[in-house]
């Protein structure tokens, strides 16, 4: 006679085995990821509103905003520059478009007076730092790869002396400037990213926007040049073709969020660099959205410890400069250039 049996218990180690393979699947780490942020954004908006409500939303709103436009232009900027490049350590920052930004802001300074920068238009200002960083960035480019073939060796070469002489020559006009004229100067070069131009802002995730609708589509593509030129171009990609575009994208964003919110020198290799731990995939589909995830992870978090818990005792860039600068000495001493 058959007599019926209960099923056997779970096994305990099968059910650390089931959640650890869960845990192990990108989408699941990325849906808790953007659960956090959302989180963060919820506590950021809503908790310790000093007056009406309403205008504390518009205010902050706004903040939020911009944080996300900073992270998603800094944050996939920075891994497609490292798929380019092949090399996690440096960033389009390290290379100076940081350092052209401040030089820009700095000539101005030094030719006119403080009075003149400040009483500039800041959309005329916007538009002629975004327009200038552009216009360098895409002659470099295509003077490395327009013409005679040469190595992402040589542009990072160029690049970093490039770098090296923008802060050199900033950093000598700041010397002959007028004290009243470095203090102006000096508190415009600190990134901020509260209660940004309206203006600024729309044009500033406009051209962010675009950049990413050209490195998007090419996702896939980016794969393949984690590989490495030879491998890529024998799998049929256009390297030269592919790349120009991929770098005219990174200009675009990287200038545009930098001329609207100040530079922010390490930032990028930080949230790409937790990106490619956190995600558990190299495939760009889950890097890339967790990188800019990461970036308002940070930008948030570092918010409401300065606004709530330091009484605004300190400035978020200046917190993510430092932190950034021990994460760039441990990935040179302990990881190396890849």
């Amino acid at each position: 006679m058959l007599t019926e049996t209960a099923p056997a218990p779970a096994s305990p180690v099968r059910g650390r085995a089931r959640l650890a393979a869960s845990w192990a699947r990108p989408w699941v780490r990325l849906a808790l990821l953007g659960g956090v942020v959302l989180a963060l954004v919820v506590a950021y908006l809503f908790t310790d509103v000093p007056g009406s409500l309403a205008f504390a939303l518009e205010i902050r709103s706004r903040t939020v905003a911009a944080m996300l436009v900073v992270s998603t232009a800094v944050g996939v900027s920075t891994v497609v520059f490292h798929t380019i490049t092949q090399n996690r350590i440096l960033t389009p920052s390290i290379m100076g478009f940081d350092a052209f930004y401040v030089l820009i802001s700095t000539l101005i300074v030094f030719a006119s007076g403080s009075a003149a920068f400040l009483a500039f238009d800041e959309l005329t200002l916007w538009v002629v730092q975004v327009v200038v960083m552009v216009t360098f960035s895409v002659l470099l480019f295509t003077w490395l790869f327009g013409g005679k073939r040469r190595s992402i060796h040589l542009m990072l070469l160029v690049g970093i002396v490039l770098g090296t002489f923008f802060r050199s020559l900033t950093e000598w006009m700041q010397r002959m400037l007028d004290p009243l004229d470095f203090q102006v100067l000096s508190d415009a070069m600190f990134a901020s990213l509260t209660r940004p131009d309206e203006m600024l802002l729309a044009l500033t995730a406009l051209l962010v926007v675009l950049g990413a609708a050209v490195v998007v589509p090419l996702r896939r593509t980016l794969d393949v040049l984690t590989l490495g030129e030879p491998a890529a171009v024998g799998l049929g990609v256009d390297h030269r073709r592919v790349v120009m575009a991929l770098f005219l994208g990174v200009s675009v964003m990287i200038a545009a969020s930098t001329a609207l919110v100040g530079p922010i020198l390490f930032f990028g290799l930080i949230v790409a660099n937790l990106a490619y731990s956190y995600a558990g995939s190299f495939r760009h589909v889950w890097t890339l959205p967790t990188a800019v995830l990461l970036g308002m992870l940070c930008l948030l978090g570092g918010q409401l410890v300065l606004e709530r818990v330091l009484g605004y005792g300190g400035t978020l860039s200046t917190v993510i400069d430092f932190a950034g600068g021990l994460f760039f000495l441990y990935l040179v001493l302990r990881k190396g250039a890849r």
